[in-house]
């Protein structure tokens, strides 16, 4: 398979060696992380039927326009590069799922990247986001966000209106104080808060859909009320579910003894009406035994 155009240097632009014999088996994922690349090379852009394409870790500065014609793709890793920005044509990528920018150089994200509507997963972390992208506001359908080892020290009071979000990853940055935005958040399964400068937490308990909260590495003199649902993982996280671990069996103990108490008082109980109903039936037996045929 040989595809491209003339390139630049006049000589013909060709697939980086190996990738013809990755997709002639059919097979729509092409593999080019680790090589040293200065640019994608055209031909890449032209794959229509690509799904899914890494690139990480290879010295990508800047991505071409042509990038907006690999209409099918998926899932697309462009983790420890150099680039400074997302150019708009990865913003017009109708099928987009997964995008992996993490460990670039990104100051921010265009507003054009609120496009990628089909976005369900994307790791910017290890980057320079002083402020939450606007962005993402926009992005309801976003499921998975990895934010941690930027800049950030606030959250936008709007974040909640990302309904979809269900883990957020905020570890490693600039926080002072618990973010008051995630406290409206009840539909988040995950919550990394690690490596912050955070010394008090609110009472977390109403957010039920909570499953794991981590907040490692922050100054906090005790861990944060949450609901017994919740593993935390922190400084005192270990003492404190122990602990809960102890009160909830002690609370199932309590339980089972009850039920077997009520179970017991109704089998007392029924013994007691069929004491009862044969008491009865004696009785009328008896009566009738004093009632002889001469006294009727």
């Amino acid at each position: 398979m040989r595809m491209g155009s003339a390139g630049s240097s006049g000589r013909e632009e060709r697939l980086p060696s190996g990738a013809e014999e990755q997709l002639s088996g059919g097979d729509q994922t092409l593999e080019l992380t680790g090589r040293h690349l200065k640019r994608l090379p055209g031909p890449v852009c032209a794959l229509g039927s690509l799904q899914k394409l890494y690139i990480s870790g290879t010295g990508l500065r800047e991505l071409p326009e042509e990038i907006e014609g690999l209409r099918e793709l998926r899932i697309l890793a462009l983790d420890f590069n150099k680039l400074e920005e997302v150019p708009e044509a990865l913003c017009r990528l109708p099928r987009l799922t997964r995008l992996y920018l993490g460990s670039n150089r990104l100051f921010g994200l265009p507003a054009e990247f609120a496009q990628l509507q089909t976005l369900r997963c994307l790791w910017i972390e290890n980057n320079y986001l002083y402020h939450f992208p606007r962005a993402l506001l926009q992005m309801p359908a976003l499921q998975s966000l990895q934010m941690g080892d930027n800049r950030l020290r606030a959250l936008p009071g709007s974040l909640p209106r990302m309904t979809g979000l269900r883990g957020l990853w905020l570890y490693g940055n600039r926080f002072e104080e618990f973010p008051q935005p995630l406290l409206r958040m009840s539909q988040l399964h995950i919550l990394d808060l690690d490596r912050n400068k955070i010394i008090d937490f609110p009472d977390l308990a109403h957010l039920k859909g909570l499953r794991l909260f981590s907040y490692d590495h922050n100054p906090v003199k005790a861990p944060p009320c949450v609901a017994d649902t919740v593993t935390l993982v922190g400084d005192g996280a270990q003492e404190l579910m122990e602990a809960r671990e102890e009160r909830l069996q002690s609370l199932r103990e309590q339980e089972e003894q009850d039920e077997q108490e009520e179970n017991g008082s109704e089998a007392m109980q029924g013994t007691l009406r069929n004491d009862s109903s044969l008491l009865e039936d004696a009785e009328g037996s008896f009566s009738a035994l004093e009632c002889s045929p001469e006294e009727t």
